[in-house]
Protein backbone atom coordinates (compact mmCIF):
# COMPACT_ATOMS: atom_id res chain seq x y z
CA UNK A 1 0.00 0.00 0.00
CA UNK A 2 2.68 2.44 0.95
CA UNK A 3 5.65 0.37 -1.18
CA UNK A 4 5.28 2.74 -3.70
CA UNK A 5 6.59 5.59 -1.85
CA UNK A 6 9.93 6.68 -2.97
CA UNK A 7 12.29 8.84 -0.54
CA UNK A 8 13.61 11.90 -1.76
CA UNK A 9 13.81 15.77 -0.90
CA UNK A 10 11.34 18.44 -1.33
CA UNK A 11 10.10 19.29 -4.26
CA UNK A 12 9.85 22.78 -6.46
CA UNK A 13 7.47 23.05 -8.74
CA UNK A 14 6.98 25.47 -11.96
CA UNK A 15 4.18 27.83 -11.50
CA UNK A 16 0.97 27.22 -13.28
CA UNK A 17 -0.43 28.92 -15.88
CA UNK A 18 -4.49 29.54 -15.77
CA UNK A 19 -5.55 31.88 -18.33
CA UNK A 20 -8.77 33.64 -16.54
CA UNK A 21 -9.18 36.34 -18.62
CA UNK A 22 -11.73 36.23 -22.00
CA UNK A 23 -10.77 33.88 -24.63
CA UNK A 24 -9.83 34.60 -27.62
CA UNK A 25 -12.28 32.46 -29.95
CA UNK A 26 -15.33 31.18 -27.80
CA UNK A 27 -16.58 30.40 -24.14
CA UNK A 28 -14.71 27.01 -24.71
CA UNK A 29 -11.26 28.44 -25.98
CA UNK A 30 -9.80 26.98 -29.68
CA UNK A 31 -8.00 28.65 -31.99
CA UNK A 32 -8.24 32.09 -33.23
CA UNK A 33 -9.21 33.23 -36.39
CA UNK A 34 -7.26 32.22 -39.29
CA UNK A 35 -5.56 29.03 -37.63
CA UNK A 36 -6.64 25.36 -38.26
CA UNK A 37 -8.11 23.08 -36.04
CA UNK A 38 -5.85 20.51 -35.95
CA UNK A 39 -2.05 20.25 -35.75
CA UNK A 40 -0.83 17.60 -38.58
CA UNK A 41 -3.83 15.62 -36.90
CA UNK A 42 -2.68 16.28 -33.67
CA UNK A 43 -5.71 17.86 -31.40
CA UNK A 44 -5.03 21.56 -31.20
CA UNK A 45 -5.96 21.98 -27.62
CA UNK A 46 -4.18 19.03 -26.50
CA UNK A 47 -1.13 20.23 -28.06
CA UNK A 48 -1.03 23.75 -27.05
CA UNK A 49 -1.73 22.98 -23.41
CA UNK A 50 0.90 20.48 -22.81
CA UNK A 51 2.97 23.27 -24.67
CA UNK A 52 2.35 25.58 -22.13
CA UNK A 53 2.90 22.94 -19.17
CA UNK A 54 6.05 22.86 -20.49
CA UNK A 55 7.05 26.25 -20.88
CA UNK A 56 6.40 26.96 -17.35
CA UNK A 57 8.57 23.92 -16.63
CA UNK A 58 11.18 24.77 -18.38
CA UNK A 59 11.25 28.52 -17.25
CA UNK A 60 9.67 30.16 -19.80
CA UNK A 61 7.03 31.57 -17.79
CA UNK A 62 6.48 34.57 -19.89
CA UNK A 63 6.42 32.48 -23.35
CA UNK A 64 3.23 30.47 -21.72
CA UNK A 65 1.74 33.47 -20.85
CA UNK A 66 1.89 34.81 -24.38
CA UNK A 67 0.40 31.45 -25.68
CA UNK A 68 -1.98 31.15 -22.89
CA UNK A 69 -3.00 34.88 -24.29
CA UNK A 70 -2.69 34.33 -27.71
CA UNK A 71 -4.55 30.92 -27.84
CA UNK A 72 -6.98 31.19 -25.17
CA UNK A 73 -6.60 27.83 -23.48
CA UNK A 74 -5.98 27.21 -20.28
CA UNK A 75 -3.62 24.55 -18.84
CA UNK A 76 -5.95 23.65 -15.23
CA UNK A 77 -9.61 25.30 -14.40
CA UNK A 78 -9.48 27.00 -11.31
CA UNK A 79 -10.85 24.10 -9.31
CA UNK A 80 -7.92 21.94 -9.85
CA UNK A 81 -5.82 24.69 -8.75
CA UNK A 82 -6.93 25.17 -6.10
CA UNK A 83 -7.33 21.48 -5.33
CA UNK A 84 -3.46 20.93 -6.02
CA UNK A 85 -2.82 23.84 -3.37
CA UNK A 86 -5.05 22.49 -0.77
CA UNK A 87 -3.24 19.12 -1.30
CA UNK A 88 0.56 20.55 -1.29
CA UNK A 89 -0.37 22.69 1.55
CA UNK A 90 -2.08 19.61 3.53
CA UNK A 91 -5.64 21.34 3.64
CA UNK A 92 -7.21 18.29 4.05
CA UNK A 93 -10.61 20.08 4.41
CA UNK A 94 -10.58 21.86 1.50
CA UNK A 95 -9.43 19.06 -0.50
CA UNK A 96 -12.28 16.69 0.24
CA UNK A 97 -14.76 19.70 -0.62
CA UNK A 98 -13.75 20.28 -3.80
CA UNK A 99 -13.48 16.52 -4.02
CA UNK A 100 -17.17 16.04 -3.30
CA UNK A 101 -17.85 18.90 -6.11
CA UNK A 102 -19.66 17.85 -8.74
CA UNK A 103 -18.82 20.03 -12.00
CA UNK A 104 -21.95 18.34 -13.84
CA UNK A 105 -19.63 17.77 -16.70
CA UNK A 106 -18.16 14.42 -17.53
CA UNK A 107 -14.86 14.23 -19.43
CA UNK A 108 -14.97 15.25 -23.12
CA UNK A 109 -17.12 17.67 -23.10
CA UNK A 110 -13.98 19.87 -23.12
CA UNK A 111 -11.77 21.78 -20.75
CA UNK A 112 -13.41 25.06 -17.99
CA UNK A 113 -14.09 24.66 -14.35
CA UNK A 114 -14.43 22.02 -12.31
CA UNK A 115 -12.90 18.75 -10.69
CA UNK A 116 -13.81 15.94 -13.65
CA UNK A 117 -12.81 12.51 -12.76
CA UNK A 118 -11.40 10.00 -15.59
CA UNK A 119 -13.85 7.61 -16.38
CA UNK A 120 -13.94 4.56 -13.99
CA UNK A 121 -12.29 6.64 -11.06
CA UNK A 122 -13.73 5.97 -7.37
CA UNK A 123 -14.23 9.07 -5.47
CA UNK A 124 -13.89 7.04 -2.31
CA UNK A 125 -10.81 5.61 -3.31
CA UNK A 126 -9.81 9.36 -3.95
CA UNK A 127 -10.46 10.04 -0.26
CA UNK A 128 -8.89 7.11 1.10
CA UNK A 129 -5.59 8.42 -0.26
CA UNK A 130 -6.14 11.90 0.87
CA UNK A 131 -7.15 10.36 5.03
CA UNK A 132 -4.18 8.20 4.78
CA UNK A 133 -1.85 11.33 4.06
CA UNK A 134 -3.64 12.87 6.84
CA UNK A 135 -2.97 10.20 9.30
CA UNK A 136 0.44 9.53 8.70
CA UNK A 137 1.47 13.11 8.97
CA UNK A 138 -0.94 13.83 12.51
CA UNK A 139 1.29 10.51 13.53
CA UNK A 140 4.07 12.38 12.40
CA UNK A 141 3.50 15.45 14.49
CA UNK A 142 2.86 12.58 17.68
CA UNK A 143 -0.77 13.69 17.63
CA UNK A 144 -1.51 10.24 18.46
CA UNK A 145 -5.52 10.86 19.75
CA UNK A 146 -6.38 12.77 16.76
CA UNK A 147 -4.60 10.02 14.41
CA UNK A 148 -6.55 7.25 15.92
CA UNK A 149 -10.01 9.34 15.20
CA UNK A 150 -9.07 9.83 11.78
CA UNK A 151 -8.38 6.22 11.91
CA UNK A 152 -11.55 4.71 13.33
CA UNK A 153 -13.91 7.89 11.86
CA UNK A 154 -12.83 8.59 8.40
CA UNK A 155 -10.48 5.91 7.11
CA UNK A 156 -12.34 2.67 8.32
CA UNK A 157 -15.46 3.85 6.71
CA UNK A 158 -13.89 3.49 3.48
CA UNK A 159 -12.32 0.11 3.62
CA UNK A 160 -14.35 -1.79 5.72
CA UNK A 161 -13.43 -4.63 3.39
CA UNK A 162 -10.45 -4.21 3.50
CA UNK A 163 -9.15 -5.38 6.74
CA UNK A 164 -5.76 -6.01 5.96
CA UNK A 165 -4.89 -2.35 4.88
CA UNK A 166 -6.68 -0.98 8.41
CA UNK A 167 -4.54 -3.36 10.67
CA UNK A 168 -1.42 -2.39 8.58
CA UNK A 169 -2.06 1.46 9.64
CA UNK A 170 -3.09 0.59 12.65
CA UNK A 171 0.74 -1.14 13.68
CA UNK A 172 1.89 2.44 12.65
CA UNK A 173 0.18 4.00 15.80
CA UNK A 174 2.61 1.61 17.89
CA UNK A 175 6.11 3.68 16.36
CA UNK A 176 8.27 5.06 18.99
CA UNK A 177 8.73 8.52 17.02
CA UNK A 178 8.37 9.96 13.73
CA UNK A 179 11.69 8.81 12.04
CA UNK A 180 10.70 4.81 13.42
CA UNK A 181 6.82 5.79 11.16
CA UNK A 182 9.07 6.96 7.96
CA UNK A 183 10.98 4.06 8.13
CA UNK A 184 8.01 1.75 8.54
CA UNK A 185 5.81 3.22 6.15
CA UNK A 186 7.84 3.65 3.82
CA UNK A 187 6.95 7.12 3.24
CA UNK A 188 9.13 10.44 3.84
CA UNK A 189 6.95 12.47 5.77
CA UNK A 190 5.13 15.92 4.84
CA UNK A 191 8.37 18.05 4.42
CA UNK A 192 9.76 15.39 1.86
CA UNK A 193 8.01 14.42 -1.81
CA UNK A 194 4.98 12.44 0.00
CA UNK A 195 2.52 15.11 -0.78
CA UNK A 196 3.55 15.40 -4.17
CA UNK A 197 3.45 11.99 -4.78
CA UNK A 198 -0.02 11.96 -3.30
CA UNK A 199 -1.37 14.58 -5.82
CA UNK A 200 0.71 12.38 -8.47
CA UNK A 201 -2.25 9.48 -7.61
CA UNK A 202 -4.78 11.47 -7.44
CA UNK A 203 -4.26 13.36 -10.61
CA UNK A 204 -4.27 9.66 -12.05
CA UNK A 205 -8.36 10.05 -11.19
CA UNK A 206 -8.90 13.30 -12.63
CA UNK A 207 -9.36 13.83 -16.36
CA UNK A 208 -6.50 15.05 -18.07
CA UNK A 209 -8.99 17.33 -19.61
CA UNK A 210 -9.15 19.71 -16.38
CA UNK A 211 -5.59 18.74 -14.79
CA UNK A 212 -2.99 17.94 -17.11
CA UNK A 213 -0.14 15.03 -15.69
CA UNK A 214 2.52 16.41 -14.61
CA UNK A 215 5.58 16.44 -17.20
CA UNK A 216 3.31 15.34 -19.72
CA UNK A 217 5.52 16.54 -22.54
CA UNK A 218 8.48 14.90 -21.39
CA UNK A 219 6.67 11.57 -20.79
CA UNK A 220 6.09 11.39 -24.29
CA UNK A 221 9.19 12.31 -25.76
CA UNK A 222 10.62 9.52 -23.00
CA UNK A 223 7.95 7.44 -24.59
CA UNK A 224 9.43 8.40 -28.27
CA UNK A 225 12.90 7.28 -27.19
CA UNK A 226 11.89 4.03 -25.53
CA UNK A 227 10.25 3.43 -28.77
CA UNK A 228 13.02 4.09 -30.96
CA UNK A 229 15.00 1.98 -28.49
CA UNK A 230 12.58 -0.74 -28.53
CA UNK A 231 12.65 -1.27 -32.40
CA UNK A 232 16.55 -1.08 -32.70
CA UNK A 233 17.34 -4.74 -33.02
CA UNK A 234 21.12 -4.27 -31.85
CA UNK A 235 20.94 -1.38 -29.05
CA UNK A 236 24.49 -1.25 -27.48
CA UNK A 237 24.97 2.37 -26.00
CA UNK A 238 23.31 3.61 -22.85
CA UNK A 239 23.18 7.08 -24.41
CA UNK A 240 19.86 8.01 -24.90
CA UNK A 241 18.62 9.09 -28.54
CA UNK A 242 18.77 11.74 -30.02
CA UNK A 243 15.32 13.53 -30.61
CA UNK A 244 16.71 15.08 -34.11
CA UNK A 245 17.31 11.93 -36.16
CA UNK A 246 15.86 8.35 -36.13
CA UNK A 247 17.98 5.71 -33.82
CA UNK A 248 19.85 2.38 -34.57
CA UNK A 249 22.79 0.77 -33.65
CA UNK A 250 25.37 -0.79 -35.48
CA UNK A 251 25.31 -4.82 -35.58
CA UNK A 252 29.04 -4.61 -35.21
CA UNK A 253 28.54 -3.60 -31.99
CA UNK A 254 26.74 -6.55 -30.26
CA UNK A 255 28.98 -8.12 -27.92
CA UNK A 256 29.74 -11.55 -29.81
CA UNK A 257 33.33 -12.33 -29.45
CA UNK A 258 34.84 -13.78 -26.34
CA UNK A 259 37.23 -11.82 -24.56
CA UNK A 260 38.80 -13.80 -21.98
CA UNK A 261 38.32 -17.72 -20.34
CA UNK A 262 38.88 -17.81 -16.21
CA UNK A 263 39.25 -21.08 -14.47
CA UNK A 264 40.36 -21.53 -11.13
CA UNK A 265 44.53 -22.05 -10.83
CA UNK A 266 43.60 -24.58 -8.29
CA UNK A 267 40.78 -25.71 -9.96
CA UNK A 268 43.02 -26.23 -13.01
CA UNK A 269 45.81 -28.17 -11.77
CA UNK A 270 43.78 -30.57 -9.70
CA UNK A 271 42.55 -31.28 -13.73
CA UNK A 272 39.29 -31.93 -12.57
CA UNK A 273 36.98 -29.56 -13.99
CA UNK A 274 34.45 -28.06 -11.18
CA UNK A 275 30.89 -27.82 -12.45
CA UNK A 276 29.64 -24.07 -12.46
CA UNK A 277 26.33 -23.21 -11.51
CA UNK A 278 26.41 -19.17 -10.91
CA UNK A 279 28.33 -15.74 -12.19
CA UNK A 280 27.07 -12.74 -11.08
CA UNK A 281 28.68 -9.53 -11.51
CA UNK A 282 28.71 -6.91 -8.49
CA UNK A 283 26.23 -4.05 -9.22
CA UNK A 284 29.19 -1.65 -9.87
CA UNK A 285 30.19 -4.11 -12.42
CA UNK A 286 34.06 -4.17 -10.83
CA UNK A 287 34.01 -7.94 -9.57
CA UNK A 288 32.30 -11.40 -11.37
CA UNK A 289 31.75 -13.74 -8.46
CA UNK A 290 30.96 -17.83 -9.23
CA UNK A 291 30.17 -20.89 -7.70
CA UNK A 292 29.19 -24.40 -8.32
CA UNK A 293 30.01 -27.62 -7.43
CA UNK A 294 33.25 -26.10 -5.45
CA UNK A 295 33.60 -25.22 -1.94
CA UNK A 296 34.93 -22.40 -2.79
CA UNK A 297 33.10 -18.82 -4.09
CA UNK A 298 35.75 -17.64 -6.55
CA UNK A 299 35.82 -13.45 -6.64
CA UNK A 300 37.32 -12.07 -10.18
CA UNK A 301 38.39 -8.30 -10.16
CA UNK A 302 37.01 -7.43 -13.97
CA UNK A 303 38.69 -4.98 -15.12
CA UNK A 304 42.44 -6.64 -14.75
CA UNK A 305 40.73 -10.31 -14.94
CA UNK A 306 42.78 -11.72 -11.76
CA UNK A 307 41.41 -13.93 -9.48
CA UNK A 308 41.18 -11.73 -5.80
CA UNK A 309 39.88 -14.66 -3.40
CA UNK A 310 38.22 -17.93 -3.15
CA UNK A 311 35.62 -18.23 -0.33
CA UNK A 312 36.02 -21.40 1.34
CA UNK A 313 32.95 -22.83 3.78
CA UNK A 314 31.08 -25.04 1.79
CA UNK A 315 31.53 -28.48 1.58
CA UNK A 316 28.87 -30.14 -0.67
CA UNK A 317 28.91 -26.71 -3.17
CA UNK A 318 27.37 -23.53 -3.39
CA UNK A 319 23.84 -23.40 -4.82
CA UNK A 320 24.03 -19.48 -5.50
CA UNK A 321 25.50 -15.95 -4.71
CA UNK A 322 23.77 -12.49 -3.89
CA UNK A 323 26.12 -9.31 -4.00
CA UNK A 324 24.89 -6.49 -1.48
CA UNK A 325 23.73 -3.08 -3.21
CA UNK A 326 27.10 -1.39 -2.47
CA UNK A 327 29.08 -4.23 -4.13
CA UNK A 328 30.65 -4.68 -0.50
CA UNK A 329 28.75 -8.32 0.82
CA UNK A 330 28.46 -10.88 -1.13
CA UNK A 331 26.19 -13.82 0.29
CA UNK A 332 27.11 -17.70 -1.13
CA UNK A 333 24.12 -19.86 0.00
CA UNK A 334 25.41 -23.06 0.38
CA UNK A 335 24.25 -26.88 -0.11
CA UNK A 336 25.89 -27.74 3.79
CA UNK A 337 22.91 -25.96 5.11
CA UNK A 338 24.71 -22.86 6.23
CA UNK A 339 24.69 -19.33 4.00
CA UNK A 340 27.83 -16.72 4.80
CA UNK A 341 28.03 -13.24 4.53
CA UNK A 342 31.62 -12.71 3.26
CA UNK A 343 33.38 -9.08 3.30
CA UNK A 344 35.19 -9.10 -0.37
CA UNK A 345 37.28 -6.84 -0.06
CA UNK A 346 39.14 -8.68 2.96
CA UNK A 347 37.68 -12.07 1.97
CA UNK A 348 36.54 -12.13 5.84
CA UNK A 349 33.38 -14.12 6.29
CA UNK A 350 31.64 -11.66 8.78
CA UNK A 351 28.30 -13.70 9.60
CA UNK A 352 27.38 -17.56 9.48
CA UNK A 353 23.67 -18.34 9.46
CA UNK A 354 23.06 -22.54 10.16
CA UNK A 355 20.27 -23.95 11.54
CA UNK A 356 18.75 -25.35 8.69
CA UNK A 357 17.53 -29.13 7.51
CA UNK A 358 17.96 -28.41 4.28
CA UNK A 359 20.25 -26.84 1.77
CA UNK A 360 19.63 -22.69 1.34
CA UNK A 361 18.91 -22.30 -2.38
CA UNK A 362 18.94 -18.56 -3.17
CA UNK A 363 19.46 -14.95 -1.98
CA UNK A 364 19.02 -11.23 -2.72
CA UNK A 365 19.25 -8.32 -0.56
CA UNK A 366 16.88 -5.51 -0.43
CA UNK A 367 18.15 -1.59 -0.71
CA UNK A 368 18.90 -1.09 2.31
CA UNK A 369 21.71 -3.47 2.36
CA UNK A 370 21.53 -4.21 5.80
CA UNK A 371 19.53 -7.11 5.84
CA UNK A 372 18.53 -9.85 3.09
CA UNK A 373 16.27 -13.06 2.12
CA UNK A 374 17.56 -16.30 2.00
CA UNK A 375 15.38 -18.91 0.10
CA UNK A 376 15.44 -22.50 1.48
CA UNK A 377 14.43 -26.14 0.71
CA UNK A 378 13.77 -26.02 4.30
CA UNK A 379 9.93 -25.98 4.67
CA UNK A 380 10.03 -24.40 7.90
CA UNK A 381 12.51 -21.80 7.08
CA UNK A 382 11.63 -21.92 2.98
CA UNK A 383 11.38 -17.83 2.68
CA UNK A 384 13.24 -15.53 5.88
CA UNK A 385 14.30 -12.02 5.57
CA UNK A 386 17.34 -12.13 7.95
CA UNK A 387 19.85 -8.72 9.44
CA UNK A 388 23.53 -8.49 9.83
CA UNK A 389 23.11 -9.47 13.47
CA UNK A 390 22.30 -13.52 11.85
CA UNK A 391 18.56 -12.64 13.46
CA UNK A 392 15.36 -13.99 11.48
CA UNK A 393 13.85 -10.59 11.15
CA UNK A 394 10.45 -12.35 9.33
CA UNK A 395 9.72 -15.63 8.36
CA UNK A 396 6.89 -15.03 5.17
CA UNK A 397 3.86 -17.80 5.46
CA UNK A 398 4.29 -20.26 2.55
CA UNK A 399 5.79 -23.56 3.59
CA UNK A 400 7.07 -24.98 0.41
CA UNK A 401 10.60 -25.28 -0.97
CA UNK A 402 11.82 -22.41 -1.68
CA UNK A 403 14.60 -23.02 -5.20
CA UNK A 404 15.13 -19.17 -6.40
CA UNK A 405 14.34 -16.00 -5.22
CA UNK A 406 13.93 -12.74 -6.83
CA UNK A 407 13.53 -9.06 -5.39
CA UNK A 408 12.12 -5.99 -7.86
CA UNK A 409 14.57 -2.72 -7.71
CA UNK A 410 11.84 -0.91 -6.57
CA UNK A 411 11.23 -3.16 -3.41
CA UNK A 412 7.80 -4.12 -4.18
CA UNK A 413 7.37 -7.20 -5.17
CA UNK A 414 9.66 -10.76 -3.92
CA UNK A 415 8.79 -13.63 -5.83
CA UNK A 416 9.49 -17.11 -4.67
CA UNK A 417 9.27 -20.29 -7.41
CA UNK A 418 9.20 -23.73 -5.41
CA UNK A 419 9.44 -27.12 -7.13
CA UNK A 420 6.09 -27.78 -7.90
CA UNK A 421 5.52 -25.09 -11.23
CA UNK A 422 4.37 -22.19 -9.07
CA UNK A 423 5.18 -18.52 -8.26
CA UNK A 424 4.29 -17.07 -5.18
CA UNK A 425 4.23 -13.65 -5.41
CA UNK A 426 4.65 -10.61 -2.16
CA UNK A 427 3.97 -7.74 -1.55
CA UNK A 428 7.70 -7.01 0.12
CA UNK A 429 6.83 -3.82 2.06
CA UNK A 430 3.84 -5.35 3.67
CA UNK A 431 4.72 -9.39 3.56
CA UNK A 432 1.29 -10.33 2.02
CA UNK A 433 1.32 -13.03 -0.49
CA UNK A 434 -0.83 -10.77 -3.88
CA UNK A 435 -1.17 -13.90 -5.56
CA UNK A 436 0.41 -17.82 -6.57
CA UNK A 437 1.01 -18.23 -10.21
CA UNK A 438 0.90 -21.42 -11.65
CA UNK A 439 3.15 -22.73 -14.50
CA UNK A 440 2.30 -25.73 -16.67
CA UNK A 441 6.29 -27.01 -15.86
CA UNK A 442 8.71 -26.92 -13.61
CA UNK A 443 10.76 -23.51 -13.37
CA UNK A 444 14.28 -22.87 -13.58
CA UNK A 445 15.04 -19.68 -11.97
CA UNK A 446 13.15 -16.38 -11.65
CA UNK A 447 14.96 -12.59 -12.11
CA UNK A 448 13.09 -9.17 -12.05
CA UNK A 449 13.70 -6.61 -14.56
CA UNK A 450 15.24 -2.91 -13.47
CA UNK A 451 12.33 -1.48 -13.68
CA UNK A 452 10.39 -3.49 -11.87
CA UNK A 453 7.76 -4.29 -14.60
CA UNK A 454 8.78 -7.78 -15.28
CA UNK A 455 9.91 -11.10 -14.07
CA UNK A 456 11.66 -13.70 -16.34
CA UNK A 457 11.02 -16.91 -15.88
CA UNK A 458 13.17 -20.19 -17.06
CA UNK A 459 11.03 -23.52 -17.47
CA UNK A 460 12.40 -26.88 -18.23
CA UNK A 461 10.30 -27.35 -21.17
CA UNK A 462 12.58 -25.39 -23.38
CA UNK A 463 10.88 -21.92 -22.61
CA UNK A 464 11.69 -18.97 -20.75
CA UNK A 465 8.19 -16.42 -20.18
CA UNK A 466 8.55 -12.46 -19.70
CA UNK A 467 5.53 -12.20 -17.33
CA UNK A 468 4.43 -8.44 -16.51
CA UNK A 469 3.49 -8.66 -12.47
CA UNK A 470 1.46 -6.17 -12.52
CA UNK A 471 -1.33 -8.07 -14.62
CA UNK A 472 0.20 -11.47 -14.50
CA UNK A 473 0.06 -11.28 -18.17
CA UNK A 474 2.80 -13.40 -20.22
CA UNK A 475 4.27 -10.95 -22.47
CA UNK A 476 6.72 -12.89 -24.69
CA UNK A 477 8.05 -16.12 -25.39
CA UNK A 478 11.74 -17.13 -26.10
CA UNK A 479 12.87 -20.44 -27.40
CA UNK A 480 15.49 -22.83 -29.28
CA UNK A 481 17.07 -23.44 -25.48
CA UNK A 482 17.05 -26.66 -24.13
CA UNK A 483 16.05 -26.93 -20.42
CA UNK A 484 15.68 -30.39 -18.29
CA UNK A 485 15.72 -31.25 -14.62
CA UNK A 486 18.82 -28.76 -13.92
CA UNK A 487 19.25 -25.48 -13.11
CA UNK A 488 19.51 -23.37 -15.84
CA UNK A 489 19.74 -19.66 -15.81
CA UNK A 490 18.50 -16.87 -17.55
CA UNK A 491 18.58 -12.68 -16.82
CA UNK A 492 18.05 -9.42 -18.59
CA UNK A 493 20.75 -7.33 -19.80
CA UNK A 494 22.12 -4.79 -22.25
CA UNK A 495 21.73 -1.13 -23.02
CA UNK A 496 18.46 -0.33 -21.17
CA UNK A 497 17.87 -4.23 -20.53
CA UNK A 498 17.06 -4.37 -23.90
CA UNK A 499 17.83 -8.43 -24.20
CA UNK A 500 17.38 -11.62 -22.59
CA UNK A 501 19.83 -13.82 -22.40
CA UNK A 502 20.22 -17.85 -21.19
CA UNK A 503 22.07 -20.77 -20.48
CA UNK A 504 21.13 -24.02 -22.21
CA UNK A 505 21.86 -27.70 -21.55
CA UNK A 506 23.41 -28.00 -24.93
CA UNK A 507 25.83 -25.72 -23.94
CA UNK A 508 24.67 -22.88 -26.40
CA UNK A 509 24.35 -19.23 -25.32
CA UNK A 510 20.93 -17.66 -26.50
CA UNK A 511 20.34 -13.84 -26.71
CA UNK A 512 16.63 -12.39 -28.01
CA UNK A 513 15.29 -8.79 -27.70
CA UNK A 514 13.03 -8.82 -25.02
CA UNK A 515 10.25 -7.52 -26.46
CA UNK A 516 10.33 -8.82 -29.93
CA UNK A 517 11.52 -11.82 -29.22
CA UNK A 518 13.51 -12.17 -31.83
CA UNK A 519 16.86 -14.21 -31.50
CA UNK A 520 19.24 -12.04 -31.91
CA UNK A 521 22.63 -14.28 -30.98
CA UNK A 522 23.25 -17.64 -30.58
CA UNK A 523 26.87 -19.23 -29.75
CA UNK A 524 28.28 -22.42 -28.55
CA UNK A 525 29.83 -21.58 -25.18
CA UNK A 526 30.54 -24.64 -22.61
CA UNK A 527 30.33 -28.80 -22.61
CA UNK A 528 28.23 -30.21 -21.96
CA UNK A 529 26.36 -27.58 -20.48
CA UNK A 530 26.12 -24.10 -20.37
CA UNK A 531 24.19 -23.43 -16.78
CA UNK A 532 24.46 -20.01 -15.99
CA UNK A 533 24.54 -16.31 -17.60
CA UNK A 534 25.09 -12.68 -16.17
CA UNK A 535 25.57 -9.41 -18.06
CA UNK A 536 27.53 -6.74 -16.46
CA UNK A 537 24.90 -4.18 -15.25
CA UNK A 538 27.76 -1.24 -15.80
CA UNK A 539 28.89 -2.56 -19.46
CA UNK A 540 26.21 -3.29 -22.19
CA UNK A 541 28.77 -4.71 -24.29
CA UNK A 542 29.61 -7.47 -21.63
CA UNK A 543 27.99 -10.56 -20.64
CA UNK A 544 29.56 -14.11 -18.93
CA UNK A 545 28.78 -17.60 -19.37
CA UNK A 546 29.92 -20.31 -17.34
CA UNK A 547 29.09 -24.33 -17.50
CA UNK A 548 29.63 -27.90 -16.54
CA UNK A 549 33.47 -27.37 -18.05
CA UNK A 550 34.79 -25.05 -15.17
CA UNK A 551 35.38 -22.31 -17.30
CA UNK A 552 33.71 -19.03 -16.92
CA UNK A 553 33.74 -16.78 -20.75
CA UNK A 554 33.34 -13.16 -20.86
Amino acid sequence: MLTEIDNGGPSTRAARVVSNRPRAAGANGGPVAGQREDYLGHDREQITRILIQALNELGYHAAAESVAEESGFQVESPDVVAFRHAVLGGDWVKAEQLLSRDSGRRPGQGSGDGLVLAPGADRNAMRFQIRQQKFLELLERRETSQALTVLRNELSPLCSDQHQTLHLLSRFLMCQDAEDLRSRANWDGADGRSRQLLLERLSESISPEVMLPDHRLAALLHDVKRSQVDRCLYHTTEEPPSLYTDHSCDRSRFPSEVLVELCSPRIEASKRPEEIWQVCFSPDGRRLASCGTDEAVSVWDVEHLTLLHELRGHPGGIGSVAWSPDSKLLVSCGKNHVAKVWHVDTGECVSTLSGFEEPISSCVWPADGRTFVLGSFDKKQSLCLWNMAEECVYSFAKTHRTEDVALSPDQRWLVAMDERCNLHVYNFGTRELVYDLALNSRATCVSISRDSKYMLVNKSDNEALLIDIETRETVQRYTGQTGGQFTIRSGFGGANENFVISGSEDGRVFIWHKMKGILVHEAEAHHPSCNTVSWNPCDPCMFATAGDDGRIKM
